[in-house]
C-alpha cells in the first residue's frame, strides 16, 4: 500500500520522515511511504531551526485563530494534482498542519469535491490534528462521518489536545491512541507499537480483500451473503488507548 505523508507547519518531509523513523520499522514494512515538501517555502521562523536542516516547508498560511487561510485553495490543487501524478494512493499520514490538511482531503474526497476518479482512501494516522473551522469547508468536509480506518494520536500534553478529540469525532469509529507528551510525533512502547502494527495488517487485509470483492470473477463465484468478521468496523464507536 502506499502512503502520503504530510509534514507540519515549516518543517519538511524529510523532518517528518525522520519523526517517524522512531517507531518500529515493522509498523510499516509493506508499506511504500511517500513524503512530499509543502507547496510554499516557510514565511517565518521554524520551530526546528537548530534541530534540522533547512529548507523548511508550509503547505498554507492561516490567521491567528485558524478561522482564515491563505493559499489553501492552490495548496488543495497543487495535492490533487501530486496525487493524481504520483498515485494512487491507499492513505494519508500527517503531523498537525498535514493532518488537519490530509484529514479536509479526505473529507472533500468523500464528498466527491475533489479527486472523482481517484479509488477510495483505506486509510489515515493522524498526528496532532485539527479541523478547518471555516464554516464553508466544514459544512463539505465533516458533513458526515468519514469512512475511512483512522488511527488518531493525542497527547496529554498537546495543545492541540481538544481540536484533535473534535477531528476524531469526524471520522468513522477511529481508533483513538493517548499519550503523555505533547505536540510531537510520540515515541511508541512496545504495547502500542504491537498495537499498530495490528492496525495496520487489519487495514492490508481488509484491502485485499476489497480487491477480490470486487473481481469479476469472484463477484462470479460467490453468491453467498458476506458474513462479518472481528475487524467488522460497522459500528459508530470509538476505541481509545492509552499509550
Amino acid at each position: 500500500m502506499k502512503v502520503l505523508c504530510l509534514h507540519g507547519f515549516r518543517t519538511s518531509g524529510s523532518f517528518l520522515q525522520k519523526q517517524i523513523s522512531k517507531w518500529d520499522a515493522s509498523i510499516f514494512q509493506d508499506f511504500s511511504m511517500v513524503f512530499p515538501d509543502g507547496k510554499y517555502p516557510a514565511a517565518g521562523k521554524s520551530d526546528i531551526e537548530g534541530i534540522f536542516p533547512p529548507p523548511y516547508f508550509e503547505w498554507f498560511q492561516f490567521a491567528k485563530e485558524f478561522t482564515e487561510y491563505t493559499n489553501l485553495e492552490e495548496c488543495i490543487s497543487f495535492l490533487c494534482d501530486y496525487i493524481t501524478e504520483h498515485g494512487p494512493f491507499d492513505g494519508l499520514l500527517g503531523f498537525s498542519q498535514g493532518s488537519t490538511l490530509s484529514a479536509l482531503m479526505l473529507g472533500y474526497h468523500a464528498q466527491g469535491k475533489i479527486l472523482q476518479n481517484h479509488p477510495p482512501f483505506k486509510l489515515f494516522i493522524s498526528i496532532s490534528g485539527s479541523k478547518f473551522r471555516d464554516p464553508s469547508i466544514c459544512e463539505i468536509a465533516y458533513k458526515d462521518p468519514i469512512k475511512v480506518k483512522s488511527v488518531h494520536f493525542i497527547g496529554a500534553k498537546d495543545w492541540l489536545k481538544v481540536p484533535s478529540e473534535d477531528l476524531a469525532s469526524a471520522f468513522h469509529n477511529p481508533l483513538i491512541i493517548r499519550h503523555p507528551q505533547g505536540h510531537t510525533v510520540p515515541r511508541l512502547d512496545e504495547n502500542t507499537t504491537e498495537l499498530l502494527k495490528e492496525w495496520t495488517k487489519m487495514v492490508l487485509l481488509d484491502g485485499k480483500s476489497l480487491a477480490e470483492d470486487n473481481d469479476p470473477k469472484t463477484l462470479a463465484e460467490d453468491n453467498d451473503p458476506k458474513t462479518k468478521t472481528a475487524n467488522d468496523t460497522s459500528g459508530e464507536s470509538q476505541s481509545v488507548v492509552e499509550a
